[in-house]
């Protein structure tokens, strides 16, 4: 209330206003993208402000050009104000009684008209933000299913929603977070199926943020609702496929929309909601649950693989009809500790040389890491084998780990084995594992276990995570989100 109550007002005098737009904005080669023009509307001295990167100038020069012929064959009105807005041939034009509100309607894309005499303005939505079309996340791909994604303008991504829930009750909330960035966040919602309970605490998580700006967008503002300091572990789950937004919706979660971000957070979710992927959905039944499984052997091997591998052998717990796994070459000059740690910076440091490589020099940047590097470093002693086949396979397995985050944070944890394994042998392996477990059971999301439906123990839950059931025998909702309506079908009692 305070800071509405120092907003400046519209002035009826047309050019105190036009002091105060320039006072604020600074027109002129210091702002060369905000424009400003000056016109006579029925008679009154009129100013146009607009932002040239943010409007669809085609748009506002037809206004404009119509604004004229308006005024030749009309001059002198009474109501001046009322005939400009009833003329205005667009589906969104607002009121505003602020010098605040129209800088803030400007440099978010709209176009505002101050009429000399009137201590109101007009602000019309002719936003077009410079971006791409909707095309298919590079992580999420599908071999069948819908080819679009999100993209970072926020209005095509919450259109991409609705098309897939044509539902009275679905709400897309706006509101602005950052003092200087004025980033537009969407809440999306259904209305008659999500909890009340989160909806209002992620309400009261944006609005207590104070912040200059968000540049990086989403994962920001996740820092600030989760605040989950050095847990490595993702508390939302992000993509860039509106059907899986749509999904978790129907379920009862709350997908977030951040404007400049390709992604979305969908929250609340739990360990194996980083682990489900659109492909098992898009198979059949049977197809997807064998996905399904591949991908937790794959998950599994990423964490414990190594660490197992480096147990065995470096205690001799390997059985005679198993000795081929181990070590063929006993001569080995680096302990094999320090070889898997070398191999798996080597591994990670090639990957981020992948992500900053050219697509047209990757291939290149491949037969230099499989051959030089590593058929020299065996040849020359520095590897034995199977230090790099275990650690290949594990990395393998992370790349399998849908979200990007969980492989980071798998990742972590397989470092952190390794280095148990290698000091602390047996009781090393056993004691971090149970801690890791201990430490999964504690972690909360928005009050929501981290590890359900597994801790606590919920049976139907678990089953449907082991098995990707059918569509038809999916009646009941998540009973993690806490649902207003828990089903999905309306049972035959119910319906009759």
């Amino acid at each position: 209330m305070e800071n509405q109550k120092e907003k400046k007002a519209i002035n009826a005098d047309i050019l105190e206003n036009s002091d105060a737009m320039q006072q604020i904005l600074d027109f002129g080669p210091h702002n060369f993208d905000i424009g400003v023009r000056e016109l006579s509307l029925l008679g009154r001295d009129s100013r146009i402000y607009y932002t040239n990167s943010l409007v669809d100038t085609s748009i506002l020069v037809q206004m404009m050009r119509e604004f004229m012929r308006l005024s030749n064959n009309n001059s002198g009105q009474d109501h001046v104000f009322h005939d400009i807005k009833q003329h205005l041939v667009h589906e969104q034009v607002e009121e505003i009684e602020t010098i605040d509100d129209a800088v803030d309607k400007v440099l978010t894309g709209r176009i505002v008209i101050l009429i000399d005499g009137e201590t109101k303005g007009l602000c019309i939505d002719l936003r077009h933000y410079p971006g791409r079309q909707p095309q298919e996340p590079d992580v999420e791909k599908v071999v069948r299913g819908s080819k679009d994604g999100f993209t970072e303008n926020i209005i095509e991504n919450s259109g991409l929603i609705r098309r897939r829930i044509r539902d009275p009750r679905f709400r897309c909330e706006i509101t602005q977070v950052g003092v200087r960035s004025k980033t537009d966040v969407c809440i999306c919602y259904l209305k008659d199926v999500a909890n009340p309970g989160l909806i209002k605490t992620i309400r009261k998580e944006l609005k207590s943020i104070n912040i200059d700006g968000i540049p990086m967008a989403d994962n920001a503002i996740e820092e600030f609702i989760l605040k989950q300091g050095w847990n490595p572990f993702p508390m939302v789950r992000y993509t860039g496929r509106p059907d899986v937004s749509a999904a978790h919706l129907l379920e009862g979660h709350v997908v977030i929309i951040t404007d400049t971000s390709p992604s979305v957070m969908i929250l609340p979710t739990t360990l194996f909601h980083h682990i489900q992927h659109a492909e098992e959905y898009r198979q059949v039944t049977a197809s997807g649950a064998l996905l399904r499984w591949f991908r937790f052997i794959a998950i599994l091997s990423s964490v414990f693989l190594v660490p197992l591998w480096l147990l065995l052998v470096q205690d001799h717990l390997l059985p005679d009809f198993l000795n081929f796994i181990g070590p063929n070459n006993k001569n080995f000059h680096i302990p094999l500790l320090l070889q898997i740690l070398i191999a798996e910076v080597g591994i990670e440091t090639l990957r981020l040389a992948a992500i900053h490589t050219p697509t047209s020099l990757s291939t290149a940047l491949g037969l230099i890491a499989a051959v030089l590097v590593g058929q020299i470093a065996i040849a020359a002693g520095i590897f034995v084998n199977e230090v790099i086949l275990y650690t290949a396979v594990a990395a393998i397995g992370g790349f399998a780990t849908p979200s990007y985050e969980l492989q980071l944070a798998n990742k972590m944890v397989r470092i952190l084995l390794i280095l148990s394994v290698g000091l602390f042998h047996v009781p090393g392996f056993m004691i971090t594992t149970t801690l890791f477990i201990i430490y999964l059971a504690h972690v909360r999301n928005l009050n929501t276990p981290y590890l359900w439906p597994f801790i606590p123990f919920n049976p139907i839950g678990l089953y449907n995570i082991l098995i990707r059931r059918a569509l038809p025998t999916s009646v009941i909702r998540p009973s993690i989100v806490r649902p207003l309506d828990k089903y999905r079908q309306p049972p035959k009692s119910k319906s009759k």
